[in-house]
């Protein structure tokens, strides 16, 4: 039997709020198409994704490890629930098994709501970096963005990107409710601070031999 697995990002076309960017309505599109194509498709929204490879714990990390402070965009507000990619890969499997309901849309996050200054000061913490994190208003951080979309490495950052710091990026507890989650699917999610420092120590003035303060 065909299944077919839809991943696509919790913040994008969440009900109680507009499509804002040209990647929500691409998104948007798509997934329309995939539920019209296949009605018993399952969606999988993860929150923010960390883990070796990601774009968003490495980035910051690499950041510090070049700059004495990283933007706090939008003040670092924004709650998030990072969750482990390779949880993210084990509901997909599960998903791809049969394990998941046919035709429902799975909210995926992590242990812990975390604000995007927590998120920061965990990176820094595990990276051993001692860096200010300055205030970066929306608007500002929007203009920047239209420069730094063309940067390479840990500087690049799209429009895009800072209009999805403005909206919370958690699980429902609609979701919750009606087990549509990893715990429903039976998975016990790992924390952004517990898998971290399994790829984040590269970043530190050290390396993996940094000897963390006590």
């Amino acid at each position: 039997m065909l299944r077919v697995v839809l991943i696509k990002d919790l913040a994008i076309t969440r009900g109680e709020r507009r499509l804002f960017s040209n990647l929500d309505l691409t998104l948007a599109a798509g997934e329309a198409a995939v539920l019209a194509a296949v009605p018993e498709a399952v969606i999988m929204r993860p929150s923010v994704v960390f883990g070796p490879e990601d774009q968003f714990t490495n980035r910051f990390a690499g950041l510090a490890r070049i700059s004495p402070f990283l933007p706090l965009i939008g003040g670092g507000e924004t709650k998030m629930q990072p969750v482990y990619v390779g949880d993210v890969a084990t509901a997909v499997a599960d998903a791809v098994d049969g394990k998941a309901q046919a035709g429902a849309t799975y909210e995926l996050g992590g242990p812990e709501v975390l604000s995007f200054r927590e998120i920061l000061k965990i990176i820094l913490d595990t990276t051993d970096r001692d860096r200010a994190l300055l205030p970066l208003p929306f608007g500002l951080a929007k203009l920047q963005a239209a420069v730094l979309q063309f940067a390479p490495g840990p500087l690049k950052l799209t429009p895009d990107q800072v209009e999805l710091l403005r909206h919370d990026n958690v699980v429902s507890e609609a979701a919750k409710a009606a087990g549509l989650t990893l715990q429903g699917l039976g998975i016990t999610p790992d924390s952004l601070e517990a898998v971290a420092p399994q790829y984040l120590w590269r970043f530190r003035p050290s390396g993996q031999f940094q000897r963390k303060n006590a």
